[in-house]
């Protein structure tokens, strides 16, 4: 009698649960959740990197402790393992997330865009090195990485709809 009560437990769980999860599933697309995680690392990308231009710009006081956190936050994004934010077919003309705005030509040219992020890489490991250095270390630190980040836009980033 226990293991009847269980199952049918079970069963009406399974019952009630089931449809909520494939409508949970059906809502996002296969790729929604890769798309959100690199969009997510991009808005890290955007929100230290705001801060530094900032004040190298003179809008935002320079403060080196803050340049060197800043810097260090951009350099730990741009290392980070990346391979499950891209898979193929995660691009703007194959997803419904209409932020996306990854261009299909990213696995077309996959062999281009490795050298690009490592050109991110080398330059965010340099403005890591010297943002904290003052505004004139930080200054000619931040325009490689700027260099680094438009290569990609310009080539691989849909324009915003």
């Amino acid at each position: 009698m226990k293991n009847f009560k269980l199952v049918t437990t079970l069963l009406v769980i399974g019952c009630l649960t089931g449809p909520l999860a494939s409508t949970a599933i059906a809502a996002d697309g296969p790729h929604d959740k890769a798309i959100k995680a690199r969009q997510a690392m991009f808005q890290l990308y955007s929100f230290s990197l705001g801060t530094l231009s900032g004040m190298a710009k003179g809008k935002i006081d320079y403060d080196a402790d803050l340049a060197a956190e800043m810097a260090a936050n951009l350099n730990a994004a741009a290392n980070l393992g990346q391979s499950a934010f891209w898979p193929a077919g995660s691009d703007s003309e194959n997803s419904d997330n209409a932020k996306n705005r990854a261009l299909p030509a990213i696995w077309e040219s996959f062999p281009e865009v490795a050298e690009k992020a490592d050109a991110l890489k080398t330059a965010a490991a340099a403005l890591a090195e010297n943002a904290g250095g003052g505004l004139d270390s930080l200054k000619a630190s931040l325009g490689p990485v700027g260099k680094s980040c438009k290569g990609c836009h310009d080539d691989f980033r849909a324009e915003r709809k």
